[in-house]
């Protein structure tokens, strides 16, 4: 029992490194096949980094207003986890947008330099993030954020689920393959319980705007950059959350 526990702490400390900018999962025995059962916690972290966008949020709101609230909100978010979706986001941009043959966009994606494409998918993106927590109250936006950040991961786990990672190595290297069924049940748990937690403080119908809001930003994104790479990268990853994410935001505004 004891080692049983241990080893889920160990992955969702793993979750954690990969997620976040906290290394804590270091001086651990490492194995690669831990990073792919780690996949199940992903929305679990997702909850911990909208927890502190969340709370930023809630205690800024009377201080601030909304739009400044909404602004820090998404700083602290960023800076828990390095920005590496939004970078995500603006890579897949550039390499969709403007790579004409799958091996034209996996190279583009690879440049650290971002282009047209990337600027304008990332500002279009944080805008309508800021815009759409600003029209709402800071309970309300409080819930949200802890539940879109965990949803979102959720779409994250759902494309590593069942798509194939297209690059020989990267950063998404370690979690590809199978989702096992005890990672499913754990992330899509974690998933109810976010779409619970609006439920209960905004409305059900708010709830389920936000999970179809979530389930159009997930189909979107992935019509964009899976018939191009027929798969996923690190990169897309990213963009998933940061879609899918939007996506639920804007699901919940239409149901309030």
């Amino acid at each position: 029992m004891r080692s049983a526990l241990a080893r889920q702490w160990l992955l969702f400390r793993l979750a954690c490194q990969m997620l976040t900018r906290f290394p804590a999962a270091q001086g651990v025995d490492y194995a690669p096949e831990l990073d792919a059962a780690a996949v199940r916690y992903y929305p679990a972290v997702g909850i911990l980094v909208g927890l502190a966008g969340g709370a930023v949020f809630a205690a800024s709101y009377g201080l601030f207003g909304p739009f400044s609230a909404a602004v820090l909100a998404l700083a602290a978010t960023a800076l828990l986890t390095g920005a590496m979706h939004e970078d995500g986001l603006a890579d897949t941009a550039d390499g969709i947008g403007a790579g004409r043959t799958a091996e034209r966009a996996l190279e583009i994606m690879r440049d650290s330099r971002i282009g047209v494409y990337g600027v304008l998918a990332l500002g279009l993106v944080l805008a309508t993030r800021v815009f759409a927590l600003t029209g709402l109250t800071p309970w309300t936006g409080f819930a949200i954020l802890v539940a879109a950040h965990g949803l979102s991961r959720w779409s994250v786990v759902i494309v590593i689920a069942t798509a194939r990672y297209v690059r020989s190595s990267g950063t998404a290297t370690p979690v590809a393959g199978p989702v096992s069924q005890a990672s499913h049940v754990a992330a899509g748990a974690t998933a109810l319980a976010c779409l619970a937690l609006v439920g209960l403080v905004a409305s059900p119908v708010a709830a389920l705007g936000a999970l179809g809001g979530l389930a159009c930003g997930h189909v979107a994104v992935r019509a964009f950059f899976q018939p191009k790479l027929k798969g996923y990268t690190g990169d897309t990853l990213g963009a998933t959350q940061q879609i899918s994410e939007v996506g639920a935001y804007l699901g919940l505004l239409a149901c309030l």
